[in-house]
């Protein structure tokens, strides 16, 4: 499967005859603040608001965009999006993990991807005025379960 015809065109992969599986990815990524950005986050005292939650928000609505975003990406009916984070706040680094799950022919690593980058960005985002040094970075495919290709594990 690619996405060239075979006059080198480009074009959505045919996914029509591929069984219907139960697909799950998982994605994460982080981004490096500085210590006064974690603790504002912690404490909730940063002036946008509820960073995380906003966050969350906007890494599950980036999932669902993904065809919107990412050329030839097909558009998937999402069954589960989650937004998950780990704080370490002695090295000031926020990860966030997107998790998302389908049953369908093709799989949802782009989703996944795609929710954690926007999770990045937002946080980025909201805490810009107190750093514009965050560094966002480590983003990758965790865990991928369904399809043809089979189990990923990172």
């Amino acid at each position: 499967m690619n996405h060239f015809d075979e006059k080198g065109n480009a074009v959505m992969v045919d996914v029509s005859g591929k069984e219907s599986t139960s697909r799950t990815a998982i994605a994460k990524g982080s981004i490096f603040v500085n210590n006064d950005v974690m603790q504002a986050v912690t404490r909730g005292t940063v002036a946008k608001g509820d960073v995380l939650g906003v966050a969350r928000i906007a890494g599950i609505m980036g999932a669902k965009q993904t065809p919107h975003l990412i050329p030839m990406c097909h558009p998937l009916m999402i069954q589960k999006c989650s937004v998950d984070f780990e704080i370490d706040e002695k090295r000031n680094v926020i990860t966030a993990y997107c998790t998302v799950k389908t049953q369908g022919q093709t799989g949802v690593e782009m989703e996944a991807l795609t929710g954690v980058h926007i999770t990045l960005l937002t946080i980025y985002d909201m805490c810009k005025a107190m750093d514009k040094t965050m560094e966002m970075g480590e983003i990758h495919l965790v865990e991928k379960t369904g399809g043809k290709s089979g189990d990923f594990m990172y």
